[in-house]
């Protein structure tokens, strides 16, 4: 009893120690922010951030522009500040967010104005100093309070790229993430700033990318001071965005749209607020103190009549107009920066007037014969596209128009004609339908972007088999001599034993077959081969020379393990939705009969297909039809040969340079088996020598992984 419990104790001792050793490691995996604090030293804003325990290395942060923002993000480390923001309010600080997911938090610290950064490890605490752009010398001494070195940063490339929808990207690379930006405005040009920075002598350039067909047109960069400044000159309307992940800066320009039926740009009402509160005031009048306030020219029909009572204050002027109208069924068309306003009906009246005038104009004005040379795109089908959509049209034109034109490509008066060899289209319609052809063939006439499919079907086998077996048998060769020295026997004494009875009827003179080792067997289990491999066999024969006795035992055994592994890689080039295939095998030959009785031969494949039609979407991913066929010679089945097929078929959608696992096969056959003799079999030790046993474990599995990439021009 005393001994039961000293194990009981020993036990209690190591799980004591191992739940130390368990809550050690998760408290040691949990690091957490325990508090964000902000000083003002030298003229330099610090921020103090404390943990539980010391980081490993300085976080990883980048910088965001607009809105000011400075991000670091921390793996492996929570935190109990919560999400609400934590009120700084020091110097350009104004807050921070800690924000936990997973198990990584991210702190984001909200500035009044852009600036750069430097961090620093003091035991368990995270220094970050903040630098305002054009204000380097407190942030040196600040940074000298701090005892924190850092090394002139440097420019390591500058490239420009051109983005969806038209968008110049200007890509920067650092030598490390410590650099401050400063993005200034300058008339029709950019500014940008790399603050404390060095630009090496190949990269200061100007580059003239004009060709890209974005509204930048050139990029120059040059060394001023201890900053390298960065000029950019767009054209036309144009709108910036800015955003820094580390060691890269990305300048993003764009055409700024704009919508000439709408009062302000952007999305919702962008006016200036104003206030309105009136009793029984006329539309018209109502109308003027719109128009003084907003410098627009509006233009009254002589519908426009009644009074309005409203009270409004701080509503954007064009929200205050648009209820106005819609107040009175009113409607508004602008131009340029004179708006017309009338009742809905009578501007209904007047755009139908206008259509059924410039309709009338359409079958009045002369037609002139246009040719287009295409370069990629097949004269014929454009021709195709250009009828059908002609055809379509008038299947659907409205009665009431009366053109019968409504959504064509072509007027009605409009032909077009295909000359395959020359591969040119011929247009003959009017100009203002000519000009519009030649945008839409614009558009179609470009170069198909190709992708490049690379699949490997992966096939894996794992075979193991086992056989263990036994045969025993005696014979007594008296009955065959007759009887020797010592063992009187008469011819009614005789004795034989053997496998079968027409073995032993043989040595009694009744039989033909010969006695010996095959037909004196007692027990005949042998092992089975496995892999086309015969079993290895051990035999022992003990006989009795006085007595002509003889008792034979043979043991076989064999164990088999195979494995194997197959990689078929087919790769193949097409364009964007086309259909492309690949394959590769053999066929083999098998008689069939024929209708008239006769034999024909016909052929079955087996080898390695690929079938894909790609699909590139507007956000760079690639759809896939993809069907994958494997096919393996089989056994011979009637004469014929069989064939083994493995085939997958599917729809998938995979990002550009991904890879995916699009199906796979996996099988598992295990076998027991045992054959023995009732009873014999079933005794202890001395039955395995009356029982076979034979085990086998076959494994195989197939997986199909397909990776498109776009080919670039």
């Amino acid at each position: 009893m005393s001994k039961l419990s000293g194990l009981q104790l020993t036990t209690g001792k190591c799980m004591t120690v191992l739940g130390a050793i368990l809550l050690a490691t998760v408290a040691h995996a949990q690091t957490a922010i325990k508090s964000v604090n902000a000083t003002l030293q030298g003229g330099v804003e610090v921020v103090r951030v404390d943990f539980s325990q010391p980081l490993p290395v300085v976080p990883s942060g980048f910088v965001i522009q607009s809105p000011a923002r400075i991000a670091f993000d921390f793996p492996r480390v929570t935190t109990a500040l919560g999400r609400a923001p934590i009120e700084l309010n020091t110097g350009n600080l104004r807050s921070a967010n800690v924000i936990q997911v997973g198990e990584r938090s991210r702190l984001v610290l909200n500035l009044k104005e852009s600036a750069g950064y430097e961090a620093k490890l003091d035991g368990s605490t995270l220094l970050v100093l903040l630098q305002k752009s054009g204000d380097s010398s407190n942030f040196q001494e600040a940074s000298k309070a701090e005892s924190v070195v850092s090394d002139v940063s440097r420019l390591t490339d500058i490239d420009f790229r051109r983005g969806t929808d038209n968008v110049g990207r200007v890509v920067v690379d650092f030598s490390d993430s410590q650099v401050g930006v400063d993005i200034k405005q300058l008339g029709n040009t950019l500014a940008v700033e790399f603050l404390k920075t060095s630009l090496p002598e190949g990269l200061r350039r100007r580059l003239d990318v004009s060709d890209f067909g974005t509204p930048v047109q050139t990029v120059v960069s040059s060394q001023v001071g201890d900053k390298v400044r960065m000029v950019v000159t767009p054209k036309g309307n144009w709108e910036h965005s800015a955003y820094q992940t580390d060691k890269q800066f990305v300048l993003e320009i764009r055409e700024q749209k704009t919508d000439p039926s709408k009062l302000t740009q952007g999305k919702g009402f962008n006016g200036e607020t104003l206030s309105l509160n009136f009793q029984n005031i006329e539309v018209r009048s109502l109308l003027q103190v719109i128009a003084d306030f907003t410098n627009f020219n509006i233009v009254t029909s002589d519908s426009v009549t009644g009074t309005l009572t409203l009270r409004l204050k701080d509503v954007p002027w064009d929200q205050a107009l648009e209820i106005i109208l819609q107040a009175k069924g009113l409607g508004m068309r602008k131009a340029g920066n004179v708006i017309w306003i009338a009742p809905g009906d009578e501007i209904a009246a007047r755009e139908k007037s206008e259509l059924e005038s410039k309709a009338s104009i359409e079958s009045l004005e002369s037609v002139k014969t246009q040719g287009f040379q295409m370069n990629y795109a097949k004269a014929v089908d454009i021709a195709a596209q250009l009828n059908a959509s002609q055809a379509g049209a008038t299947a659907v034109a409205s009665p009431s128009s009366g053109t019968g034109n409504n959504g064509r490509m072509l007027s009605p008066r409009g032909s077009v004609i295909a000359e395959p060899r020359t591969n040119q289209l011929f247009v003959t319609d009017i100009p203002s339908r000519l000009e519009q052809i030649q945008q839409f063939i614009a558009k179609l006439d470009i170069p198909v972007r190709q992708v490049l499919i690379e699949a490997r079907i992966v096939e894996a086998d794992d075979k193991f088999g086992k056989s263990l077996g036994v045969r025993l048998g005696g014979s007594d060769l008296r009955g065959v001599r007759g009887g020797d020295a010592g063992y009187a026997l008469g011819s009614a004494n005789r004795v034989a034993i053997g496998g079968t009875y027409n073995a032993v009827s043989t040595t009694t003179g009744e039989g033909v077959t010969p006695l010996d080792t095959a037909n004196t067997s007692f027990i005949n289990l042998p092992a089975l081969g496995l892999g086309g491999v015969s079993p290895a066999s051990f035999a022992v024969s003990l006989f009795s020379a006085s007595a002509n006795r003889f008792l034979n035992l043979e043991i076989s055994a064999l164990e088999a393990d195979s494995r194997g592994k197959i990689v078929s890689s087919p790769r193949v080039v097409t364009a964007d939705q086309v259909k492309a295939v690949i394959e590769q095998g053999v066929e083999y030959p098998y008689q069939t009969t024929a209708p008239n009785g006769g034999t024909t031969i016909s052929f079955k494949k087996a080898g390695l297909k690929l079938e894909v039609t790609p699909q590139i979407t507007p956000e760079g991913h690639i759809i896939l039809d993809v069907e994958v066929n494997k096919d393996s010679p089989g056994e011979i089945l009637s004469g014929a040969r069989a064939i083994n097929t493995k085939r997958v078929q599917t729809q998938v959608l995979v990002e550009n340079g991904g890879t995916v696992v699009i199906g796979g096969i996996f099988e598992s056959i295990e076998s027991n088996a045992e054959s023995k003799v009732p009873f014999l079999g079933d005794l202890p030790l001395m039955g395995n020598l009356f029982k076979s046993r034979n085990n086998t474990a076959n494994k195989s599995e197939m997986l199909v992984f397909i990776t498109p990439k776009v080919i670039a021009r």
